[in-house]
């Protein structure tokens, strides 16, 4: 169905324990074929995920990538190291004492639910950035 990409994150955020996390998501009003529920889903591991590893006042930034659909969410934290890139998205990988190892796992199998690519690299700040490729826009009638 068609989903408000904004609308989507920021219901994800009012979901998660933020501390005094900030989320920024870039005014774009894109439209997205998706799934609501599994893409908010999605948004809500990666925001606990930049919580628990870049600390309560982390500040998360969702976009899109170019002229969209294709979006990313990133955040100033300290980011994952090159070499870790790919094991963060393995079933029960994780470096926080009380973490599940469940949570990166699970966004990655959303994206491919979707047809879509995951790529974890680093954002401007050195933090982590996830860039979801593939996207379709939704139609508009």
């Amino acid at each position: 169905e068609g989903v408000a990409l904004d609308a989507v994150a920021e219901a994800a955020w009012s979901t998660v324990d933020t501390a005094a996390a900030t989320l920024v998501v870039e005014d774009d009003s894109s439209t997205v074929e998706a799934d609501a529920d599994l893409l908010q889903q999605l948004f809500e591991n990666l925001f606990r995920n930049a919580r628990e590893h870049a600390g309560d006042g982390v500040a998360v930034r969702v976009g899109q990538i170019g002229d969209g659909p294709d979006f990313f969410v990133e955040d100033d934290g300290p980011g994952v190291p090159e070499a870790e890139r790919d094991r963060v998205f393995d079933a029960s990988y994780t470096t926080a004492e009380d973490g599940t190892g469940y949570g990166l796992s699970i966004v990655e199998t959303v994206t491919e639910a979707h047809g879509w690519n995951l790529r974890l690299t680093e954002s401007g700040t050195g933090g982590a950035r996830f860039e979801i490729r593939g996207v379709a826009r939704a139609e508009t009638s």
